[in-house]
């Protein structure tokens, strides 16, 4: 297949470094910019036989089947009803939209047209995130009671991330919308998210918008999805996951410090890391950022799902969702209330009686615990189901 990319800035290269690097059977083609000389440029770096700042020349090229929205959040309705109207399949970078009303048009659009929207959510592709998933899908850790996701930096790269009006706020839409995604995996995507408390705050920079917050997601099966967020972390970029089931816990450390740690005096130095802050002293170098950051599986799965005729794993349904809690959680953070989602168009289960299940011991007792002691001994704590007494046994 041959690939339209719709932006050259930051994203786009790296989106790029994945395409060319990895999966070498599709090919870059054409590249869109609004700064023409930004274009060319990219197109010299990469290879490609076209460029334009004409959105529509290029999304409507001949030779295109396949579009890569890298824009500001502002300009991704238009781009995707480009799409939509040549018939291109089109793959989006998060966030969907700037609210849920804005990603529902471009997920009714691709449907509409016919064409796979999938939605460019990387960190839900990367190798330690796949393999913890899969070790919760297969019951490692029970029922998961509460998944927590952490992303902070000193903050974006691009002058519009910093604009409220652009973006559509600060923190919670650049990062949290990879939080709110982590954790609602690890419950389940077919669990409807059903209200969400938040507290934001801009404490640093001077902007409209928020650059810190933490926000919790409630589910219909009790869970608790846990987003922390910042644009203020001085020291790198720290991606951390924990999750927490009956059976087990998982705890993720992304990026900062993966087992790679260097010493630089930094006479000599150059780029580290996304989101290093510096090049001397002790620094945390990652081996493969296009590998760990999830862009070479994510592209793997978009590319064989058009060639498949299936969903990818990350759909515009999936960035639609996560637009709505956002939406609850800019609500919530003004009001200081719990907010509900509003999702119109929910495709997942519909009861919510899948939740809290107490561990039986026998007919007459619930089991609260079971421990070994500093000595040995051996114990359990139990509770009977008719008087409520809880006893310890030992055994």
């Amino acid at each position: 297949m041959k690939i339209a990319m719709l932006g050259s800035g930051f994203i786009a290269r790296f989106y790029a470094d994945s395409l060319i690097g990895h999966r070498r059977i599709d090919k870059l083609h054409a590249v869109y910019s609004r700064n023409i000389e930004k274009a060319r440029t990219f197109a010299t770096d990469y290879g490609l036989p076209v460029y334009s700042d004409s959105l529509e020349e290029v999304v409507n090229n001949p030779e295109v089947n396949v579009v890569v929205i890298s824009l500001p959040n502002d300009l991704h309705l238009a781009a995707v009803e480009a799409c939509a109207k040549a018939g291109k399949h089109v793959l989006c970078t998060k966030p969907l939209g700037r609210t849920a009303a804005e990603a529902k048009q471009m997920l009714d659009m691709v449907e509409k047209a016919g064409i796979m929207g999938g939605y460019l959510e990387d960190l839900c592709y990367t190798p330690k995130f796949s393999k913890s998933l899969a070790s919760v899908k297969g019951g490692s850790l029970g029922r998961i009671l509460w998944a927590k996701s952490r992303e902070a930096h000193p903050g974006p790269h691009s002058n519009w991330f910093w604009n409220k009006e652009q973006s559509g706020g600060g923190a919670i839409v650049d990062l949290g919308c990879h939080c709110i995604e982590i954790a609602r995996n690890y419950i389940g995507k077919d669990v409807r998210p059903v209200e969400v408390m938040c507290w934001a705050a801009t404490q640093v920079h001077p902007i409209d918008a928020e650059d810190n917050a933490i926000g919790m997601v409630k589910y219909a099966n009790g869970a608790i999805g846990q987003f922390e967020v910042s644009w203020c972390f001085r020291g790198g970029m720290d991606l951390r996951d924990e999750v927490m089931g009956t059976e087990g816990t998982i705890w993720i450390n992304n990026f900062l410090r993966t087992g790679f740690d260097m010493f630089s005096t930094g006479k000599e130095g150059g780029y580290v890391a996304e989101k290093a802050e510096s090049n001397t002293g002790w620094l945390f170098p990652v081996g493969d950022e296009v590998n760990e950051l999830g862009y070479n599986h994510m592209f793997t799965d978009m590319f064989e799902a058009i060639e498949q005729n299936r969903d990818p794993f990350e759909t515009f349904y999936d960035g639609y969702v996560v637009n709505a809690i956002i939406d609850a959680a800019y609500a919530s953070a003004k009001s200081g209330l719990w907010e509900p989602v509003e999702i119109d168009d929910w495709r997942g289960r519909t009861d919510d009686n899948h939740g809290a299940k107490f561990a039986e011991f026998d007919e007459q007792y619930y089991l609260i615990k079971e421990e070994i002691l500093p000595h040995g001994e051996r114990k359990l704590i139990l509770k009977d189901k008719k008087t409520g007494e809880v006893i310890v046994r030992d055994l």
